[in-house]
């Protein structure tokens, strides 16, 4: 596990896991390659048929206990490597991912700032 924050604006966990990608009625299995406070991003299988823009929701299970869960909207495809913008995420999720994140992190200053952020914009609702 590795931290990046090449020339994004919020500190992301490179972070490799399976995660479940809800898009409409289909659930399809992804991996993980990195997540953020504001974003994740995921492989996903050749048949996705996602498109730009679109809504999804995305979950990561870390324990039995333990769930990271992410309304999101497709924000870039490049072949199978789909990126994903957050847009909602229960109090719950953004606690677990904060742990994960600081966890990973060099500067842990960084992720206090992205949390900051966050709050200004509101994005962190419960």
């Amino acid at each position: 596990m590795n931290v990046s924050n090449d020339r994004r604006q919020f500190l992301r966990s490179v972070f490799h896991a399976p995660v479940r990608l809800r898009h409409g009625e289909t659930v399809v299995p992804a991996l993980l390659h990195d997540i953020s406070l504001k974003g994740a991003l995921i492989e996903v299988p050749a048949n996705w048929e996602g498109r730009l823009g679109e809504s999804c929701h995305l979950s990561l299970e870390l324990s039995a206990q333990a769930t990271i869960k992410m309304d999101a909207t497709v924000s870039h495809i490049r072949g199978q490597h789909i990126g994903l913008h957050c847009q909602r995420m229960d109090l719950d999720s953004v606690t677990h991912l904060r742990q994960l994140v600081e966890h990973n992190a060099d500067n842990p200053a960084l992720l206090e700032r992205d949390l900051a952020t966050l709050v200004t914009q509101g994005s962190a609702t419960p």
